[in-house]
């Protein structure tokens, strides 16, 4: 089953509000929060993380943070008392996640890899991400999502540039 598949069945099944976003294929945050017409914090924006927990140890960990803001890799390196972390090489984020760079959903399917959200994302009614398809999103309501998911929250993020 596709992860695409995967995610409809699991949000059919979990009577979750969603609605699903044709538009065209687009794998960039920003753009694509144009495309599917909602402020870019609502974006779940979806990062492997490879974190090294000593020599020859590793944890690889979902980030999910608001398509407005960084990911604090300093940050995530702390929660699992890592000696670096770093983004995880395309090949391996995709094996993980299941679908292309650019369509990675919030969702942890593999079980190497943990998932951890930003308090932040989680303060508005619905998110916004990649369907596991770059031409495909879900508007999904935040309490569904976290109800379904079952992540860890976690403050992830650099503090946002001062607009101006």
């Amino acid at each position: 089953m596709s992860a695409h598949d995967w995610l409809m069945d699991q949000l059919e099944r979990s009577q979750a509000r969603f609605r699903l976003i044709h538009h065209a294929a687009e794998g960039r945050t920003g753009p694509a929060s144009v495309l599917r017409r909602h402020a870019i914090a609502q974006a779940a924006k979806c990062l492997v993380i490879r974190v090294a927990t000593g020599r020859r140890s590793r944890r690889y960990v979902l980030a999910v943070v608001p398509g407005d803001r960084r990911v604090d890799l300093d940050g995530l390196r702390a929660i699992y008392a890592g000696v670096e972390a770093s983004f995880a090489a395309r090949d391996v984020a995709e094996r993980l996640a299941g679908s292309v760079s650019g369509s990675v959903m919030p969702f942890a399917r593999h079980p190497e890899l943990d998932l951890v959200v930003d308090p932040d994302l989680l303060l508005h009614d619905e998110i916004f991400f990649n369907a596991a398809r770059l031409d495909r999103s879900v508007a999904l309501a935040t309490d569904d999502y976290v109800a379904l998911a079952r992540p860890r929250v976690e403050p992830i993020t650099q503090q946002p540039l001062p607009s101006g």
